[in-house]
């Protein structure tokens, strides 16, 4: 009986049911089955509950870490408005295409009215630069969204500053080579090598320029970083003599006019071709079978260069060999037979702008030899080629028309007499059949 009181004063402490439970069965606490099976009812669930309620406790802990991160997750940006901001980029982003194709219709519809190809050709560069327009002004609404303390916004502001500048000297970049067409005049002053080489020295200019704007938006003073390239640039200097050498016989090669693109040149002893590309090192020079040869610099200022474009006329020189049995009256007819074929034709160049000759020259092992000597008003190869043959036609009719005969190397043998024996035969011996 007192244990059973003990219990009972122990049950308020566990639940406030117990003492219900007692209420409805007065009799429970004189019966212990009727006790244990209240208690397993009342007190297990109470059990339950108190389990619950942390459980509960728990996850409004984890809830509310959850809403922390969320306001201050990434370098204390709200996550929902750093969300809400590279969904605003991707949207201009895909926008970019249309935005730009809007834009620059516009502008080749007004580019087209006018006359210039200028403007044309201006737009055609420009096209890159205004694809970026938009992508830069997503990016700005995109920071402008977000909710960033000093440092994040000074450091979103430089962003922004280095994108629109990296923008703007891309585009003066690109408008070089157009706006370099206005300098055509200079031609007549410089060689169009060399004004290819000013267009990229000028392109080079504003890339170090934009380079160095960009670094000053970050802070990084570009003074102290030249004066260091130049210490760097002696040592390099030492060990690229012969870059440098190559640099100063290219601009040797320009100044002094040796030949430009498109000329047919012969360096002695190391390549004939085709000059396809003047470079700051080396010359690109494309041999007839079409293989490239780069020839470097020095080579093209210390060897000797014909330059065959630079001919006023192209030369034929032939020598003509007729037969011995040539005759004089012959030999004049021949003679004076390709004379005025070259001094009446167009084709050819006349005296005294060139000299020309056709001389009976000198008397060969096999033939008398009759030198041509003229010049072709054309330079062009092809015809060249075309003028010589209908040359060759006429100086064989010529031949063949006066009775004689073009020469080809011979060897006559004189016999003075034969020996008056005959050498005897040598009839082999024949093999004697047996008995």
């Amino acid at each position: 009986m007192g244990t059973l009181t003990g219990t009972i004063q122990i049950i308020p402490l566990r639940c406030n049911r117990m003492q219900v439970a007692f209420s409805l069965f007065p009799g429970a606490a004189r019966n212990g089955l009727l006790y244990g099976l209240l208690w397993r009812v009342f007190g297990y669930h109470r059990t339950i509950f108190l389990r619950d309620k942390t459980c509960m406790q728990s996850i409004n802990e984890l809830w509310a870490l959850v809403a922390d991160v969320w306001q201050t997750g990434v370098f204390g940006i709200n996550i929902g408005a750093l969300i809400s901001a590279l969904g605003i980029l991707v949207v201009f982003l895909l926008l970019r295409g249309l935005l730009t194709r809007f834009i620059l219709s516009a502008l080749r519809f007004k580019v087209s009215k006018t006359k210039n190809l200028l403007d044309d050709d201006l737009l055609t560069a420009l096209e890159e630069p205004i694809r970026l327009t938009p992508i830069i002004i997503g990016i700005f609404l995109a920071l402008q969204f977000l909710s960033l303390d000093d440092r994040l916004q000074g450091l979103a502001d430089k962003v922004i500053r280095s994108l629109i500048t990296a923008a703007i000297f891309w585009a003066l970049y690109r408008s070089i080579k157009p706006l370099s067409n206005l300098l055509t005049r200079l031609e007549k002053l410089f060689t169009a090598v060399m004004m290819d080489w000013l267009v990229k020295a000028v392109k080079a200019l504003i890339a170090f320029i934009g380079v160095a704007a960009v670094l000053e938006i970050w802070g990084i003073q570009v003074g102290p970083i030249l004066a260091g390239l130049g210490l760097f640039g002696v040592a390099v200097a030492l060990g690229a003599q012969d870059l440098f050498k190559n640099l100063i016989a290219g601009i040797l090669i320009i100044a002094e006019r040796r030949f430009n693109l498109g000329d047919w040149v012969r360096v002695d002893g190391v390549v004939e071709g085709t000059v396809e590309q003047i470079g700051f090192r080396s010359t690109m020079i494309r041999r007839f079978d079409k293989a490239p040869v780069f020839v470097p610099n020095t080579k093209l200022s210390d060897n000797a260069v014909t330059n065959f474009s630079d001919m006023t006329h192209r030369r034929i020189y032939w020598q003509i060999g007729v037969e011995y049995r040539t005759t004089i009256d012959q030999l004049k007819t021949i003679r004076d037979g390709i004379e005025n074929y070259v001094l009446d034709s167009d084709e050819f160049a006349h005296p005294p702008e060139v000299s020309t000759f056709v001389r009976i020259d000198k008397f060969s092992d096999s033939s008398i030899d009759i030198m041509l000597y003229c010049f072709t008003n054309t330079t062009n190869w092809g015809k060249w080629l075309e003028i010589k043959e209908r040359l060759a036609y006429h100086i064989k009719d010529v031949v063949e028309g006066a009775g004689s005969a073009f020469a080809f190397p011979s060897t006559s043998l004189y016999v003075q007499s034969m020996p008056d024996e005959s050498p005897e035969v040598f009839m082999p011996p024949t093999a004697e059949k047996a008995p």
